[in-house]
């Protein structure tokens, strides 16, 4: 949907004719109530859109003439060294071979390719539609170029990419996310706040000023700039941080403790959690307009 709302040809590749049919019929529905309430991506109509947009069930054929290729299947090392080994045999020497992976290492996904040079992690962010940060993430072989001309598509087709200059575990994203659930974990399962309210220092607190700047920023402007931070608040910060725990179990009777709240805030029904899913995309849709209204200003 987002390439397609950047005007590009997009062809959708699967093994199950289904999921190909499900995904048509999904993206049609979405496109259609997004145009109605104006806030479709592009310059092009929901129907110019979906013109854009066909399916294959032969890879060969899928992959003809694509000038990007982006991997999705699930979070599986071997089945996605197979997508990129078959894809390897059939591609010529200008396509980029892109992988959605959120936690694979480049290194183990692209290593051996003939076109290795040509191959690079585009990490989107859940959902994409609606966040769009990618991390773009090189194998140690891959060709600068390669990193240059996705970040460029990145750029075109509305999405913030962000370069990271060589791989590490989790990239920064998940880095960053799992050292605020880690602690957020710790403090639950020490009793210190209940998780209806853990979740309340994030939304109405630190999320309210990290939807617009960054935690370096954040620093920069609490103090006359971040060397003025440092040296006002160093020493606390590093008192604080020695009293961090070691990386949770995320088990036992925190997993019951932290299951039962959300549980009882938000039902484990597939209709519930879709409403909620689609409360939460409403709210990413409006902060994107805010966003956008507010770098216009």
């Amino acid at each position: 949907m987002v390439f397609a709302a950047g005007g590009f040809r997009v062809k959708l590749y699967d093994i199950a004719q289904e999921q190909l049919t499900t995904a048509l019929e999904n993206i049609r529905k979405q496109m259609k109530e997004m145009e109605k309430s104006g806030v479709l991506k592009g310059a092009l109509s929901a129907e110019q859109q979906l013109a854009l947009i066909s399916v294959c069930t032969d890879l060969k054929a899928a992959v003809e003439g694509a000038t990007f290729i982006q991997e999705c299947t699930p979070e599986n090392l071997e089945l996605k060294k197979k997508i990129f080994g078959q894809l390897d045999l059939i591609v010529g020497d200008s396509v980029i071979l892109s992988s959605s992976t959120s936690c694979l290492l480049p290194s183990k996904l692209f290593t051996g390719l003939k076109h290795v040079k040509q191959c690079i992690v585009s990490h989107p962010v859940n959902p994409p539609y609606f966040v769009p940060l990618v991390e773009i993430v090189p194998h140690p072989e891959t060709d600068p170029s390669t990193t240059e001309r996705t970040y460029a598509l990145m750029k075109k087709i509305g999405q913030s990419p962000v370069k990271l200059n060589r791989e590490i575990e989790g990239f920064v994203l998940n880095r960053l996310q799992y050292a605020v659930i880690s602690e957020a974990w710790r403090l639950v399962g020490e009793g210190v706040i209940s998780p209806t309210d853990l979740d309340l220092v994030m939304s109405d607190g630190l999320g309210m000023r990290y939807a617009f700047i960054g935690p370096l920023e954040t620093m920069h402007l609490n103090a006359e700039g971040v060397s003025s931070y440092c040296e006002r608040y160093a020493e606390g910060m590093k008192l604080v941080l020695n009293t961090f725990g070691p990386v949770p179990e995320f088990s036992g009777e925190t997993v019951q403790k932290v299951n039962q709240a959300l549980s009882e805030k938000i039902p484990v029904v597939p209709k519930v959690l879709d409403a909620r899913r689609k409360w939460r995309d409403e709210c990413l849709t409006g902060l994107a307009k805010l966003k956008t209204q507010m770098k216009s200003d």
